[in-house]
Parts: C-alpha cells; structure tokens; sequence
C-alpha cells in the first residue's frame, strides 16, 4: 500500500457525508502506522466532529507517532468543534499528508503553519484533483458566495422532455425517477418554472425522504400559480419560494397567506446570490426549459444529471430540455468533464461537470 492508496481511502470515507455535511465541507481521514490503518472517519454531520477528529478517536493510544491522511488541510480555528490541528499534536501524529488547502479564510494555510510549527512534517497536494472536485460545492459557495447549481432532466432518445402537447409523465422509469429522488434528498433547494408547475404540477419533495428538505422554489414572474397545485396546497408542511420580477402587493399578500416565502429577483443570478448569503450548498434546477435555458444562459449551470429513456417522441414543437437564448455557435456551447454513466432501470443515467474556462 501507498500514500496514494491511503489517500483513496480518505477520499471515499469522505463521500459518506454526503448531503448531511453542507454547508461544510466533506472530509475523510485515514491514521496509518507501519503500513496498517489504525484508525479511520469522516465528518458526519454538520456541528459535529470532524474527520480528523473521529479517526483520532478511532486509533486511540496508536496515533502516536503514526501518519494521518486527509482530504482537506486540518481546520486551526474554533467554529462548531475546536481546531482539529490541536488534537492532531495531542495526539502525536509525526505526519500528515493533505490533499489540498483550505480555501476557508480562517484556515487558509493556518492549519499547515500551526502543524510544521508543532514539529510535524506536512506535505500538501497528493490527489489534490480528486480532492476539489469532491468539494466543488464547497468551494463555490466559498469563492463564488452562490450554491453549485445541478441542472437535472429526463428526456427521450431523440431529445425531448414532453411531447408536442406538453405531456411528459412518465418519460423515466421508476427505477431512474428514484435515483432524481435521491439527488433531490441532498439539495438545499429545488428550482422550476411557473410553467412546470402548471403542466405536470410537481410536489418536488423527495421521496422516501432524504437528509435535507430542500426549499421548493418557484420562478414566476408575476407569482400567479394554480390555486389546487401541490406546491401551494402543501407549502405550510414543507417550504415553498415563488421568486419573481413583477410580483405585486396583492399576489405576495396571498402567497403568503397560503403559507409561501416570496422574493423579488429580477435575475437567476440575483436568487442564487440570496440562496448563498443563506449557505446554500447545492440547488437542483429541474425545469422545465425555460427555467434551464435562464440558468445556461446566465453561465449558472455547474453539473448536469441527464435520464435518457429508450423512447422516440418525434414533434418540431416538442419541447427539448433547454430554452433561452442558447449559444450562437457549437464553439459556445458549455462543455461538459468527468462524464459518468450507468444504466438504471431501461433508462441511462449521464452525469458530468461543467468545464471551468
């Protein structure tokens, strides 16, 4: 076994916290010494101990004098849980090898200088790739001060997300409409459109429930939606926002009578400046095409998850999954990386980022 072999561990204990962690980080930690593993953990849960902190815990007495392997450089600042550096040097590591910095400003590089001061050798940057795509998140929120933004659809495999009538139940199957609950179950928010809610009139919530209750958003610009629709029917249960342009003072007095959040934005980059100032992590925009062609055009799409059903529609006037104004040519099209797929149910499952340029 290897440094890099360690550092994988790390890295796919700290997967475990996926959904419960946000808005901190997702961290893993691995204590080895004379080639074994003595001690292992992950940030769990958001206000709880830290990766570094649980491994520690889990190795005990062995800790002395052994090697600690973590994803992200260790916090040396008092938030939630007191620094983990301090527990690090009680608890007589030599080494710790981390997979890159901290871009939180009160760790930046503090963590490190707090351990090579106490004696103990660092090293920065093993698997540091894997290590920033795994906090993407996290480091949006951080540098950009907006959540990541997953755009999500299901559509045909000529392209469509409801036929020329608009009917779209059910194009995924049911084993693909679980796997978009589960994402669902770990997102801060889930957007649409008014016109979504007026064709397929979604109750966005994710069922069996998941480790978050994401804020059911709504883009409306004059805030007018059915009364009988889920959304307002249920919004005194589980959080509804209708956020718009040209809300007027009669139409938020009754949407929020009917027990909505309302907010004027008169750009998807104004909500998503919101959502960050309340530490959202990670929104899901849903559609319909519309709603995803204002985010792609606006340059606010950061991952895509796409459910291509084997199913042929055909129509001009079908509705395909993005709207707005779109690139001018091919060359300005959003490219898309680390490109991943799986077949669920009858259905295939593509998910992938968006290439930073």
């Amino acid at each position: 076994m290897t440094d890099i072999d360690w550092m994988r561990r790390a890295l796919e204990l700290a997967r475990r916290g996926e959904g419960a962690v946000e808005p901190n980080p997702m961290v893993g930690a691995v204590i080895v010494k004379d080639g074994e593993i003595v001690g292992e953990g992950w940030h769990q849960k958001f206000g709880q101990a830290h990766a570094e902190v649980n491994a520690i815990r889990a190795a005990g007495e062995q800790a002395r004098g052994a090697a600690l392997y973590v994803t992200l450089e260790p916090c040396c600042h008092h938030g939630k849980t007191p620094p983990c550096t301090e527990a690090i040097i009680a608890a007589g590591i030599t080494r710790v090898v981390a997979a890159m910095p901290d871009p939180f400003p009160q760790v930046a590089g503090g963590g490190i200088q707090q351990l090579q001061a106490a004696g103990i050798a660092v090293e920065i940057g093993l698997l540091e790739p894997e290590a920033r795509l795994l906090n993407a998140p996290y480091r949006t929120l951080l540098e950009k001060q907006r959540p990541f933004v997953h755009a999500k659809w299901a559509m045909t495999l000529d392209g469509k997300i409801g036929s020329r009538t608009g009917h779209s139940k059910w194009i995924s199957s049911p084993e693909a409409r679980a796997k978009a609950h589960a994402l669902r179950g770990r997102m801060d928010a889930i957007i649409v459109g008014a016109n979504t809610v007026r064709l397929d009139d979604p109750l966005l919530t994710a069922r069996p429930d998941g480790l978050r209750v994401p804020l059911r958003v709504v883009l409306s610009r004059d805030g007018r939606l059915p009364d009988s629709c889920q959304l307002l029917q249920t919004a005194r249960q589980t959080p509804v926002l209708v956020a718009g342009e040209r809300l007027s003072k009669e139409q938020e007095a009754q949407l929020r009578s009917r027990g909505c959040e309302t907010l004027a934005v008169a750009s998807v980059s104004e909500l998503l400046a919101e959502f960050g100032q309340r530490h959202f992590t990670n929104v899901l925009v849903e559609g319909g095409a519309g709603a995803l062609g204002s985010f792609r055009d606006a340059g606010m799409i950061d991952m895509v998850h796409v459910f291509m059903a084997p199913v042929l529609v055909g129509g001009s006037s079908a509705t395909t999954p993005i709207g707005g104004m779109g690139a001018a040519t091919i060359d300005e099209g959003f490219r898309i990386d680390d490109w991943e797929c799986e077949k669920v149910g009858v259905d295939y499952y593509f998910r992938g980022r968006v290439r930073v340029v």
